[in-house]
Protein backbone atom coordinates (compact mmCIF):
# COMPACT_ATOMS: atom_id res chain seq x y z
CA UNK A 1 0.00 0.00 0.00
CA UNK A 2 2.42 2.50 1.05
CA UNK A 3 4.55 1.21 -1.81
CA UNK A 4 2.24 2.08 -4.37
CA UNK A 5 1.55 5.57 -2.66
CA UNK A 6 5.79 6.10 -2.82
CA UNK A 7 5.84 5.58 -6.67
CA UNK A 8 2.71 7.83 -6.93
CA UNK A 9 4.98 11.00 -4.51
CA UNK A 10 7.25 10.43 -7.21
CA UNK A 11 5.85 10.24 -10.17
CA UNK A 12 4.16 13.53 -8.90
CA UNK A 13 7.56 15.20 -8.23
CA UNK A 14 8.91 14.62 -11.59
CA UNK A 15 6.11 15.74 -13.41
CA UNK A 16 6.68 19.54 -11.91
CA UNK A 17 7.43 20.80 -14.46
CA UNK A 18 7.18 25.38 -13.35
CA UNK A 19 10.22 26.60 -11.59
CA UNK A 20 8.31 29.85 -10.44
CA UNK A 21 7.76 29.63 -7.02
CA UNK A 22 4.42 32.06 -5.68
CA UNK A 23 4.32 34.18 -3.13
CA UNK A 24 3.23 31.24 -0.65
CA UNK A 25 7.49 30.56 0.01
CA UNK A 26 7.24 34.19 1.87
CA UNK A 27 4.29 33.52 4.06
CA UNK A 28 4.38 30.30 5.86
CA UNK A 29 5.91 29.46 8.71
CA UNK A 30 7.52 25.91 8.01
CA UNK A 31 8.58 25.18 11.26
CA UNK A 32 4.94 24.31 12.30
CA UNK A 33 4.26 21.11 12.55
CA UNK A 34 0.73 21.26 11.10
CA UNK A 35 0.43 23.55 8.05
CA UNK A 36 -2.99 23.82 5.75
CA UNK A 37 -3.20 25.80 2.48
CA UNK A 38 -6.47 26.83 1.79
CA UNK A 39 -7.52 28.61 -1.67
CA UNK A 40 -9.91 28.27 -4.78
CA UNK A 41 -8.98 26.12 -7.09
CA UNK A 42 -6.81 26.48 -10.00
CA UNK A 43 -4.45 28.68 -7.96
CA UNK A 44 -1.54 26.87 -7.50
CA UNK A 45 -1.51 24.98 -4.31
CA UNK A 46 -0.58 21.80 -5.79
CA UNK A 47 2.29 23.16 -6.86
CA UNK A 48 3.45 25.05 -4.20
CA UNK A 49 3.27 21.55 -2.02
CA UNK A 50 5.33 19.71 -4.53
CA UNK A 51 7.83 22.48 -4.75
CA UNK A 52 8.47 22.47 -1.03
CA UNK A 53 8.79 18.96 -1.36
CA UNK A 54 11.19 19.30 -3.69
CA UNK A 55 13.38 21.06 -1.89
CA UNK A 56 13.60 19.46 1.02
CA UNK A 57 17.15 17.81 1.41
CA UNK A 58 16.44 14.59 2.71
CA UNK A 59 15.86 11.04 1.12
CA UNK A 60 13.17 11.07 -1.66
CA UNK A 61 11.85 7.97 0.99
CA UNK A 62 11.10 9.88 3.97
CA UNK A 63 8.67 12.45 1.86
CA UNK A 64 5.52 11.60 0.68
CA UNK A 65 3.05 13.30 -1.27
CA UNK A 66 -0.68 11.98 -1.51
CA UNK A 67 -4.09 13.03 -2.65
CA UNK A 68 -7.20 12.32 -1.00
CA UNK A 69 -9.04 11.27 -4.41
CA UNK A 70 -5.83 8.80 -4.62
CA UNK A 71 -7.09 7.53 -0.77
CA UNK A 72 -10.33 7.35 -1.14
CA UNK A 73 -9.96 5.47 -4.64
CA UNK A 74 -7.92 2.96 -2.88
CA UNK A 75 -9.88 2.71 0.43
CA UNK A 76 -7.17 3.82 2.44
CA UNK A 77 -7.40 5.54 6.07
CA UNK A 78 -5.43 8.36 6.41
CA UNK A 79 -4.06 7.77 9.53
CA UNK A 80 -2.84 4.24 8.97
CA UNK A 81 -0.91 5.05 5.82
CA UNK A 82 0.73 7.95 8.20
CA UNK A 83 1.97 5.64 10.50
CA UNK A 84 3.42 3.21 8.36
CA UNK A 85 5.02 6.13 6.91
CA UNK A 86 6.44 7.60 10.03
CA UNK A 87 7.64 3.87 11.04
CA UNK A 88 9.68 3.65 7.92
CA UNK A 89 11.33 7.13 9.11
CA UNK A 90 8.86 9.23 7.01
CA UNK A 91 9.81 12.68 7.49
CA UNK A 92 7.29 15.14 6.13
CA UNK A 93 3.50 13.84 4.61
CA UNK A 94 1.79 16.45 1.90
CA UNK A 95 -2.08 15.71 2.20
CA UNK A 96 -3.54 17.37 -1.14
CA UNK A 97 -7.13 18.57 -1.53
CA UNK A 98 -7.75 16.66 2.54
CA UNK A 99 -11.22 18.00 2.17
CA UNK A 100 -12.34 15.45 0.41
CA UNK A 101 -11.88 12.92 2.99
CA UNK A 102 -14.42 11.92 6.10
CA UNK A 103 -13.76 13.37 9.13
CA UNK A 104 -9.87 14.52 7.95
CA UNK A 105 -9.81 16.46 11.35
CA UNK A 106 -10.09 13.48 13.82
CA UNK A 107 -7.12 11.96 11.25
CA UNK A 108 -4.82 15.00 11.60
CA UNK A 109 -5.48 15.53 15.18
CA UNK A 110 -4.21 11.68 15.60
CA UNK A 111 -1.06 12.48 13.40
CA UNK A 112 -0.20 15.43 15.23
CA UNK A 113 -0.77 13.99 18.58
CA UNK A 114 0.43 10.81 17.72
CA UNK A 115 3.45 10.68 15.37
CA UNK A 116 6.61 12.38 14.73
CA UNK A 117 5.34 13.97 11.18
CA UNK A 118 5.55 16.90 9.66
CA UNK A 119 2.52 17.59 8.25
CA UNK A 120 1.02 19.81 4.99
CA UNK A 121 -1.98 19.62 3.58
CA UNK A 122 -4.58 21.73 1.44
CA UNK A 123 -8.03 21.93 1.11
CA UNK A 124 -11.18 23.96 -0.68
CA UNK A 125 -11.84 27.87 0.60
CA UNK A 126 -15.19 26.10 1.37
CA UNK A 127 -13.14 24.01 4.36
CA UNK A 128 -14.77 24.51 7.73
CA UNK A 129 -11.81 24.57 9.95
CA UNK A 130 -13.10 26.81 12.23
CA UNK A 131 -15.64 24.68 13.52
CA UNK A 132 -13.97 21.67 12.94
CA UNK A 133 -14.78 19.33 15.96
CA UNK A 134 -11.22 18.40 16.39
CA UNK A 135 -10.41 21.64 17.13
CA UNK A 136 -7.72 21.97 14.49
CA UNK A 137 -7.04 25.78 15.52
CA UNK A 138 -4.25 24.83 18.03
CA UNK A 139 -2.54 22.89 16.04
CA UNK A 140 -2.79 23.61 12.29
CA UNK A 141 -1.21 27.25 11.23
CA UNK A 142 -3.85 27.67 8.35
CA UNK A 143 -2.66 30.21 5.81
CA UNK A 144 -5.45 31.27 2.72
CA UNK A 145 -4.16 32.20 -0.39
CA UNK A 146 -5.63 33.94 -3.47
CA UNK A 147 -4.95 33.55 -6.95
CA UNK A 148 -2.05 35.38 -9.02
CA UNK A 149 -1.33 39.03 -8.12
CA UNK A 150 -0.86 41.61 -10.68
CA UNK A 151 2.86 42.19 -9.55
CA UNK A 152 3.26 37.97 -9.82
CA UNK A 153 1.78 38.20 -13.08
CA UNK A 154 4.13 40.73 -14.76
CA UNK A 155 6.89 38.39 -13.40
CA UNK A 156 6.17 35.73 -15.53
CA UNK A 157 5.28 37.54 -18.54
CA UNK A 158 8.57 39.98 -18.25
CA UNK A 159 10.76 37.65 -16.19
CA UNK A 160 11.49 41.02 -14.09
CA UNK A 161 12.05 40.35 -10.39
CA UNK A 162 9.27 42.60 -8.85
CA UNK A 163 8.83 43.91 -5.36
CA UNK A 164 5.32 43.60 -3.13
CA UNK A 165 4.47 47.26 -1.12
CA UNK A 166 1.93 47.56 1.67
CA UNK A 167 -1.04 49.74 1.84
CA UNK A 168 0.76 52.52 3.66
CA UNK A 169 3.64 52.20 1.65
CA UNK A 170 1.26 53.08 -1.54
CA UNK A 171 -0.63 55.28 0.18
CA UNK A 172 1.91 57.49 1.20
CA UNK A 173 4.64 56.82 -1.65
CA UNK A 174 2.93 55.77 -4.72
CA UNK A 175 4.17 58.49 -7.11
CA UNK A 176 7.91 57.42 -6.24
CA UNK A 177 6.72 53.59 -6.71
CA UNK A 178 5.35 53.90 -9.33
CA UNK A 179 7.77 55.82 -11.24
CA UNK A 180 9.93 53.16 -10.56
CA UNK A 181 8.12 50.48 -11.61
CA UNK A 182 7.41 51.73 -15.23
CA UNK A 183 11.27 51.96 -15.93
CA UNK A 184 10.90 48.47 -15.62
CA UNK A 185 7.78 47.72 -17.58
CA UNK A 186 4.43 49.59 -19.21
CA UNK A 187 1.58 47.63 -17.35
CA UNK A 188 -0.89 48.69 -19.63
CA UNK A 189 1.18 46.41 -22.51
CA UNK A 190 -0.36 43.63 -19.72
CA UNK A 191 -3.23 44.92 -17.76
CA UNK A 192 -6.35 44.18 -19.94
CA UNK A 193 -4.43 40.74 -20.48
CA UNK A 194 -4.30 40.04 -16.56
CA UNK A 195 -7.86 41.30 -16.17
CA UNK A 196 -9.07 38.64 -18.51
CA UNK A 197 -6.66 36.00 -17.97
CA UNK A 198 -4.09 36.50 -15.43
CA UNK A 199 -5.24 35.18 -11.96
CA UNK A 200 -5.03 31.63 -12.72
CA UNK A 201 -1.54 30.11 -12.80
CA UNK A 202 -2.32 27.55 -15.85
CA UNK A 203 -2.69 30.55 -17.92
CA UNK A 204 -1.01 30.08 -21.29
CA UNK A 205 -1.04 32.81 -23.74
CA UNK A 206 0.05 30.36 -26.40
CA UNK A 207 -3.45 28.86 -26.02
CA UNK A 208 -5.69 31.28 -24.77
CA UNK A 209 -8.23 29.29 -26.03
CA UNK A 210 -8.35 26.64 -23.52
CA UNK A 211 -8.10 29.00 -21.08
CA UNK A 212 -11.62 29.77 -20.72
CA UNK A 213 -12.83 26.21 -20.80
CA UNK A 214 -10.36 25.32 -17.86
CA UNK A 215 -11.96 28.20 -16.06
CA UNK A 216 -15.76 26.73 -16.31
CA UNK A 217 -14.11 23.26 -16.03
CA UNK A 218 -12.63 25.15 -12.24
CA UNK A 219 -16.06 26.73 -11.12
CA UNK A 220 -18.10 23.70 -12.05
CA UNK A 221 -15.77 21.80 -9.91
CA UNK A 222 -15.67 24.01 -7.25
CA UNK A 223 -19.98 24.12 -7.11
CA UNK A 224 -20.39 20.53 -7.97
CA UNK A 225 -17.67 18.80 -5.91
CA UNK A 226 -16.85 21.09 -3.22
CA UNK A 227 -19.53 23.01 -2.44
CA UNK A 228 -22.22 20.39 -2.81
CA UNK A 229 -19.98 17.91 -0.74
CA UNK A 230 -19.22 20.45 2.19
CA UNK A 231 -22.41 21.65 2.96
CA UNK A 232 -24.80 18.80 1.43
CA UNK A 233 -26.12 20.15 -1.10
CA UNK A 234 -29.10 17.77 -2.64
CA UNK A 235 -28.03 17.75 -6.58
CA UNK A 236 -31.46 19.19 -7.31
CA UNK A 237 -30.54 22.21 -5.94
CA UNK A 238 -27.07 22.84 -7.48
CA UNK A 239 -28.59 24.04 -10.17
CA UNK A 240 -29.54 27.09 -8.36
CA UNK A 241 -26.08 27.81 -7.72
CA UNK A 242 -25.17 28.19 -11.11
CA UNK A 243 -28.04 30.39 -12.20
CA UNK A 244 -26.43 32.62 -8.75
CA UNK A 245 -23.21 32.98 -10.67
CA UNK A 246 -24.95 33.84 -13.88
CA UNK A 247 -27.45 36.17 -12.49
CA UNK A 248 -24.96 38.08 -10.87
CA UNK A 249 -23.19 38.66 -14.16
CA UNK A 250 -26.10 40.88 -15.19
CA UNK A 251 -26.59 42.51 -12.63
CA UNK A 252 -24.62 45.81 -11.78
CA UNK A 253 -23.39 45.57 -7.96
CA UNK A 254 -24.74 48.47 -7.24
CA UNK A 255 -27.87 47.53 -8.09
CA UNK A 256 -28.09 44.21 -6.09
CA UNK A 257 -32.04 43.46 -5.47
CA UNK A 258 -32.04 40.18 -2.93
CA UNK A 259 -35.95 40.52 -3.43
CA UNK A 260 -35.11 40.08 -6.93
CA UNK A 261 -32.32 37.49 -7.21
CA UNK A 262 -34.99 35.14 -5.00
CA UNK A 263 -37.35 35.28 -7.29
CA UNK A 264 -35.30 34.60 -10.23
CA UNK A 265 -33.93 31.49 -9.42
CA UNK A 266 -37.20 30.17 -7.26
CA UNK A 267 -35.98 30.24 -3.51
CA UNK A 268 -36.66 32.57 -0.59
CA UNK A 269 -34.48 35.09 1.23
CA UNK A 270 -32.81 33.05 3.60
CA UNK A 271 -32.12 30.40 1.08
CA UNK A 272 -30.34 32.82 -1.40
CA UNK A 273 -28.46 34.33 1.31
CA UNK A 274 -26.91 30.69 2.23
CA UNK A 275 -26.54 30.24 -1.14
CA UNK A 276 -24.57 33.76 -1.45
CA UNK A 277 -22.29 32.56 2.25
CA UNK A 278 -21.65 29.17 0.28
CA UNK A 279 -20.19 30.40 -3.06
CA UNK A 280 -18.20 33.22 -0.89
CA UNK A 281 -16.71 30.02 1.04
CA UNK A 282 -15.98 28.63 -2.48
CA UNK A 283 -13.94 32.09 -3.59
CA UNK A 284 -16.79 31.85 -6.55
CA UNK A 285 -18.06 35.23 -5.25
CA UNK A 286 -16.82 38.22 -2.93
CA UNK A 287 -19.35 39.88 -0.31
CA UNK A 288 -18.80 43.07 0.87
CA UNK A 289 -21.25 44.31 3.46
CA UNK A 290 -22.00 48.08 4.70
CA UNK A 291 -20.10 49.19 7.64
CA UNK A 292 -20.54 48.33 10.89
CA UNK A 293 -22.72 45.83 9.75
CA UNK A 294 -22.09 42.22 11.02
CA UNK A 295 -20.91 39.28 8.41
CA UNK A 296 -23.49 36.75 9.61
CA UNK A 297 -24.86 34.82 6.55
CA UNK A 298 -28.13 36.66 6.86
CA UNK A 299 -26.81 39.71 6.41
CA UNK A 300 -27.50 41.22 3.41
CA UNK A 301 -24.88 41.98 0.99
CA UNK A 302 -24.10 45.95 0.43
CA UNK A 303 -22.03 44.82 -2.85
CA UNK A 304 -21.38 41.63 -4.48
CA UNK A 305 -18.81 40.58 -7.18
CA UNK A 306 -17.28 37.34 -9.46
CA UNK A 307 -14.22 36.75 -6.82
CA UNK A 308 -11.72 37.44 -9.72
CA UNK A 309 -11.81 39.53 -12.99
CA UNK A 310 -11.27 36.22 -15.24
CA UNK A 311 -14.72 35.45 -13.87
CA UNK A 312 -16.51 38.17 -15.45
CA UNK A 313 -14.65 37.18 -18.90
CA UNK A 314 -15.31 34.01 -18.83
CA UNK A 315 -18.99 33.88 -17.86
CA UNK A 316 -20.39 37.52 -18.51
CA UNK A 317 -21.97 38.66 -21.54
CA UNK A 318 -21.41 41.83 -21.13
CA UNK A 319 -18.38 43.50 -19.33
CA UNK A 320 -19.01 46.60 -17.33
CA UNK A 321 -15.73 48.29 -16.55
CA UNK A 322 -17.27 49.70 -13.24
CA UNK A 323 -17.99 46.58 -12.21
CA UNK A 324 -14.11 45.15 -13.28
CA UNK A 325 -12.12 47.77 -11.65
CA UNK A 326 -14.07 47.78 -8.65
CA UNK A 327 -13.58 43.88 -8.83
CA UNK A 328 -9.83 44.03 -9.15
CA UNK A 329 -9.63 46.35 -6.50
CA UNK A 330 -11.63 44.26 -3.80
CA UNK A 331 -9.92 40.85 -4.77
CA UNK A 332 -6.18 41.94 -4.49
CA UNK A 333 -7.08 43.11 -0.68
CA UNK A 334 -9.91 41.74 0.40
CA UNK A 335 -7.46 38.32 1.93
CA UNK A 336 -5.57 40.43 3.81
CA UNK A 337 -7.56 43.90 4.76
CA UNK A 338 -10.75 44.27 6.24
CA UNK A 339 -12.71 45.91 3.43
CA UNK A 340 -16.19 47.23 3.93
CA UNK A 341 -18.64 49.09 0.95
CA UNK A 342 -18.98 53.00 1.68
CA UNK A 343 -22.82 53.13 0.72
CA UNK A 344 -26.07 53.58 2.80
CA UNK A 345 -28.69 50.95 1.99
CA UNK A 346 -32.24 50.37 2.89
CA UNK A 347 -33.84 47.09 2.68
CA UNK A 348 -33.05 46.56 -1.77
CA UNK A 349 -32.76 50.30 -2.39
CA UNK A 350 -29.91 52.18 -2.56
CA UNK A 351 -29.12 56.13 -1.18
CA UNK A 352 -26.18 57.79 -3.09
CA UNK A 353 -23.53 58.86 0.27
CA UNK A 354 -20.48 61.16 0.21
CA UNK A 355 -18.13 58.66 1.50
CA UNK A 356 -16.88 57.39 -1.18
CA UNK A 357 -16.65 53.47 -3.05
CA UNK A 358 -14.78 51.62 0.04
CA UNK A 359 -13.41 51.89 3.86
CA UNK A 360 -10.35 49.63 4.77
CA UNK A 361 -9.22 48.81 7.72
CA UNK A 362 -11.27 51.66 8.89
CA UNK A 363 -9.14 54.23 8.11
CA UNK A 364 -8.89 54.65 4.50
CA UNK A 365 -11.49 55.59 1.92
CA UNK A 366 -11.14 54.83 -1.66
CA UNK A 367 -13.43 55.88 -4.60
CA UNK A 368 -12.56 53.90 -7.62
CA UNK A 369 -13.42 55.39 -11.31
CA UNK A 370 -11.62 56.07 -14.51
CA UNK A 371 -8.24 58.57 -14.89
CA UNK A 372 -11.05 61.55 -14.84
CA UNK A 373 -12.48 60.39 -11.53
CA UNK A 374 -13.23 63.14 -9.70
CA UNK A 375 -12.42 64.13 -5.93
CA UNK A 376 -15.72 65.66 -5.02
CA UNK A 377 -17.67 62.35 -3.20
CA UNK A 378 -14.85 62.12 -0.93
CA UNK A 379 -13.36 65.61 -0.81
CA UNK A 380 -14.10 66.43 2.71
CA UNK A 381 -12.94 62.75 4.11
CA UNK A 382 -9.70 62.33 5.83
CA UNK A 383 -7.06 60.12 4.42
CA UNK A 384 -9.27 59.67 0.99
CA UNK A 385 -8.47 58.85 -2.52
CA UNK A 386 -9.33 58.74 -5.85
CA UNK A 387 -8.01 55.20 -7.69
CA UNK A 388 -7.97 56.11 -11.44
CA UNK A 389 -7.62 53.06 -13.87
CA UNK A 390 -5.88 54.59 -17.41
CA UNK A 391 -3.05 56.54 -15.80
CA UNK A 392 0.60 54.83 -14.97
CA UNK A 393 1.83 57.25 -12.42
CA UNK A 394 -0.97 59.16 -10.09
CA UNK A 395 -0.15 62.44 -8.02
CA UNK A 396 -0.83 63.55 -4.88
CA UNK A 397 -4.01 61.79 -3.39
CA UNK A 398 -5.06 60.04 -6.88
CA UNK A 399 -3.51 56.24 -7.11
CA UNK A 400 -3.07 54.54 -10.32
CA UNK A 401 -5.45 51.33 -9.63
CA UNK A 402 -2.79 48.32 -11.36
CA UNK A 403 -0.39 49.22 -8.26
CA UNK A 404 -2.91 47.72 -5.70
CA UNK A 405 -1.81 44.27 -7.74
CA UNK A 406 1.71 44.84 -5.57
CA UNK A 407 0.25 44.32 -2.56
CA UNK A 408 1.17 40.38 -2.63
Amino acid sequence: MLEQLQQYSLSSLQNLKTDYKRYFFNEVDFDNKLIGIIGDRGIGKTTFLLQYLKSLEIPLENKLYVTAEFLLTGNMELFDIAQEFSKLGGEVLVIDEIHQIPHFERQLKLIYDMLALKVLFSGSNAIKLEHAKADLSRRALVYRFGGLSFREFLELRTGEKLSTYTLEEIVKNHTEIAYTLTSKFKPFAYWREYLEYGYYPFYNPEKKSTFLIRVNETIQTTIEHDLAYIFNIEPKFVIKLKQLVTLICASKPYALNISKLAAKIEINRNTLYQYIYYLNRGKIFNILHQRAKGDNIFAKPAKLYLANTNLNYAYCNTIEIGTIREGFFVNQLNNYFSLHKNRSFLDDQLFASKEGDFLVNSTYTFEIGGKNKSFKQIKDIPNSFVVADDIEIGNGAKIPLWLFGFLY
